[in-house]
């Protein structure tokens, strides 16, 4: 595993930690203020990965081509690829 991942993945664990920890030590109505917070963090990154997604030039006309094209007109990759599992 590549160094720099290995210690975003000790940070990312070590901070689910200390967050589980003073979630403990919060009151019900800091609770609410919390994830009222974090619901919007989340919204605010999902927001910015759909404006990346809708950035890239043909990609929403490419997605609604594929949305109408027949079924009958895809075929499965296991028969395409037999060598991936």
């Amino acid at each position: 595993m590549d160094d720099n991942l290995s210690e975003d993945v000790i940070s990312v664990t070590e901070l689910h930690r200390q967050l589980n920890d003073l979630l403990k030590q919060l009151s019900p109505e800091k609770l609410q203020v919390l994830a009222d917070f974090a619901g919007y963090l989340a919204n605010v990154e999902s927001e910015a990965a759909t404006q990346e997604l809708l950035a890239i030039p043909g990609l929403l006309e490419r997605v609604k081509q594929n949305q109408i094209t027949p079924k009958t007109d895809y075929a499965s990759w296991r028969n395409l690829r037999s060598d991936v599992c």
